[in-house]
């Protein structure tokens, strides 16, 4: 389990496990880490987690919020990032799976024009998949009588491949593939939402944005929303179809 170690000049005043899926963190007795002290806002950040990931996002904090000396809006927390609000810092410590889990990681999916790929021919097929998310890495050639990189993981599971099939705007048709374990969508600073893959299925959860997303009509609250075949989102202002293959 992921875990939080507060300090302060060097000193260790508590650990706080990541049990929950939002973990605040702010000066007022509300929030999950409580730090009482003026540099912290009421409620400064929270960090978001699920599966083996977790996101922090400052929520609009007075004095921002650091991480690893970088002042930051939203991270993926990555082992032994050092959050820092004020004189206080956070260590934040992943347990084997999450420190062995970045490779399964999608980068943010930037929904706007010019970004989605055009319709692939067979030649181009990987490329044109790849542009989806033009951030993510490339996989590298292997040397010579090296062992084979494992497959993806989505390769391992069972059941029908799920899709996201964009409705409107000028990306209208093109599709993307839910390979991984954790895809994000959205516009960062806007709106950004998360579908995992889980055993019992594929969920959305909210991540960033004061505007949550929609999901045939229905706004969804913090808590993660399992998607059905045929469901309709709706996220930054841009419709999408989940379906399976």
């Amino acid at each position: 389990m992921a875990k939080l170690i507060l300090s302060m000049d060097g000193l260790v005043l508590k650990e706080v496990p990541l049990t929950k899926e939002r973990t605040t963190i702010g000066r007022r007795p509300h929030n999950d880490i409580v730090i009482d002290n003026l540099a912290v806002s009421g409620e400064h950040a929270v960090i978001v987690t699920i599966l083996n990931d977790s996101f922090l996002e400052d929520l609009g904090s007075t004095n921002g919020t650091m991480v690893n000396s970088q002042p930051i809006k939203k991270h993926f927390l990555q082992n032994n990032d050092m959050v820092e609000l004020g004189k206080y810092k956070l260590k934040f410590v992943a347990d084997a799976a999450r420190a062995t889990s970045a490779n399964d990681f999608e980068k943010t999916m930037v929904l706007r024009p010019g970004m989605m790929p055009k319709p692939a021919t067979p030649a181009a097929a990987a490329p044109a998949a790849a542009a989806f998310s033009p951030t993510t890495t490339q996989p590298q050639a292997q040397p010579a009588g090296a062992a084979p990189a494992p497959p993806p993981v989505a390769a391992a599971a069972a059941g029908p491949q799920a899709v996201i099939q964009i409705l409107n705007g000028p990306n209208a048709g093109k599709e993307l593939s839910l390979t991984k374990a954790l895809t994000t969508l959205g516009r960062p600073g806007v709106q950004v939402a998360v579908i995992t893959r889980r055993p019992q299925g594929y969920f959305i959860t909210h991540v960033e944005g004061a505007t949550f997303p929609v999901v045939n009509g229905k706004t969804l609250t913090l808590e993660a929303h399992a998607l059905n075949n045929h469901d309709i989102l709706e996220l930054s202002g841009t419709k999408m179809e989940f379906f399976f293959k």
